[in-house]
Order: structure tokens, then C-alpha cells, then sequence
């Protein structure tokens, strides 16, 4: 007979300990400066998976950039920061090229934080496209703007619960959204938006989403927006609403998918955009 066949039990003590998975931590930081009668990139800085990309322009349109996250989404653990700095005079439009993924997490939030300094005169459009939450996705996104005297801030923020053309129905998921402006050191806007545990029941009430599953938030703060308020609301139709008072507009809009959402967003942005012209990876 052979030898006895030799048995290994595993042990704790000889167990493999948990691989720790990799995380995001990523920083992206851009300035703009008024210089020979137009805007110019004064300083650029990106680390981690987050880069900066400014694409070309035509002559006397306020510059582009473009933020591009090569991890290709965002989970528990992960972090982001994005920094914008608009001198004296400044304007500028920053978007992402593509849908941002927030994909489910096994442990923790996915952190989103944008902070946007607008210096007196200067304008912001801030347009990235739509964020896409799949099941189990938990994020918490900030946004904070500080603006001077006769500053201008456009800015969206867009999200789907899955795909509708995909078959995807979101049913559990964690998503937070805080809102902050503040003009000449005085708070002007602040908000609050939650969707946790059973995402589905939430927004299927008349009061959240009425059953979409794409929503969407716009914020204006400039000296002139009241008059663009009637327009708007013919814009966003039915699925949406906008109201405007001290010297900002805000408006929700609620829409059966993506592309319902962008079918009503594209004219709406058009007007809050007034003589800048929507960024071609807008146009529908």
C-alpha cells in the first residue's frame, strides 16, 4: 500500500487575512484669471484617478473643462474632491465627458465633494452629466459655493436609479445630497436631499419622484434670474417646478428615465445659460 494521502485543514490561525480592496482618493483643483481681455487657466492640479482635460473652443467663447474620473465609478470608500477658482471677471464651463457610476458597497459611502469660489463679477457654469446609481450604491455628495458681489452660479446635479432601457430597477440604495451658497459671506441657499433603504417605495409617492426613476436639481444665483423663472417652468413641464426669490432660481424636475430627463433639461439649460451657448456633449 502507498503512503496515507496527506490531509491540510485550515486553521484560523493560518487563514488568509481579508484583502483590504484599493479606494479612491482623488483631488482635482483649477483656477481661472482675467488676462488680455479674457479668461485663462491660472493654475490646474489633478491626483489619483481624477484628471482635467480643456478641450478647444471657438474664439470669444468662455473656456471648457472637462473632469474625467479614469476609475470608471465610485463605491464605499472612495473620495473625490473638486476644487474651482474663478477670478475677478471670470467666466467658464466645467462638465464631466460622460455619466459618473456609483456602483454597490459592501462597506461605507462613496464621497463626492465640490467647492467652487467665485470672485466678484465672475461666472460658473457647473454641468456635469448624470450620475448613474446602481443597487447598493451609497454616496454622499457636497456641494459648496462662495460667491462675491454680482458673482453668477449655474449648477446641476442629475441622477439616474439604473437603467430603464437595461431592465435595471434600483430598490436599496443610500444617496445624500447637501447644497450650500453663500454671497458675500451670506447664506443664500441650503438643501437637503436623501433617498435611503427601500429607494423604489420612497419614489414611488407623489411627493419624491411619483415612480421615475431620474431626477434632477438646478440652482441659479445671479442678480438678474427672476425674469428667466416663467420660461423655465414652460420648459420643464409637468415633471418639474422652479421658483425663484433672493436672487436665485431653483428647480426640480422629475422625469420617467434618462432620456425623458435630458429631453427637458437640454431647453432648460439653454435658458438658465443665456448668450453662452449648451456644451456640445449636452446636445441631445
Amino acid at each position: 500500500m502507498g503512503a496515507p494521502a496527506s490531509h491540510y485543514v485550515d486553521t484560523d490561525e493560518h487563514a488568509a487575512a481579508p484583502a483590504r480592496l484599493q479606494r479612491v482618493e482623488a483631488e482635482a483643483r483649477i483656477a481661472f484669471k482675467r488676462a488680455g481681455g479674457s479668461t485663462r487657466l491660472d493654475r490646474l492640479f489633478h491626483q489619483g484617478s481624477v484628471k482635467w482635460r480643456l478641450p478647444k473652443v471657438p474664439a470669444g467663447m468662455p473656456p471648457e473643462a472637462v473632469v474625467i474620473n479614469t476609475a470608471g465609478g465610485l463605491t464605499g470608500g472612495d473620495r473625490f474632491a473638486i476644487s474651482v477658482t474663478m477670478g475677478e471677471g471670470t467666466t467658464a464651463v466645467l462638465m464631466t465627458p460622460a455619466c459618473e457610476r456609483l456602483y454597490r458597497t459592501e462597506s461605507g459611502v462613496a464621497e463626492i465633494d465640490v467647492h467652487v469660489d467665485l470672485a466678484p463679477g465672475a461666472t460658473l457654469y457647473w454641468l456635469p452629466q448624470e450620475t448613474i446609481a446602481f443597487q447598493g450604491a451609497a454616496c454622499h455628495r457636497r456641494i459648496t459655493a462662495e460667491l462675491g458681489e454680482g458673482a453668477r452660479l449655474l449648477a446641476l446635479e442629475s441622477t439616474l436609479l439604473g437603467r430603464r432601457a437595461m431592465g435595471e430597477r434600483v430598490t436599496r440604495a443610500d444617496l445624500r445630497e447637501s447644497w450650500r451658497a453663500r454671497r458675500a459671506g451670506r447664506l443664500v441657499h441650503a438643501d437637503e436631499l436623501a433617498l435611503r433603504g427601500d429607494v423604489a417605495e420612497l419614489g414611488g409617492a407623489r411627493a419624491t419622484l411619483a415612480g421615475g426613476s431620474a431626477f434632477a436639481s438646478l440652482l441659479l444665483v445671479a442678480d438678474d434670474c427672476e425674469r428667466m423663472v416663467k420660461p423655465l417652468r414652460a420648459a420643464l413641464g409637468p415633471g418639474g417646478g422652479a421658483s425663484a426669490f433672493n436672487g436665485k432660481i431653483l428647480a426640480r424636475l422629475v422625469a420617467e428615465d434618462g432620456l425623458a430627463l435630458r429631453r427637458r433639461l437640454v431647453p432648460a439649460l439653454r435658458i438658465l445659460l443665456a448668450d453662452c451657448p449648451l456644451p456640445k456633449i449636452w446636445t441631445l
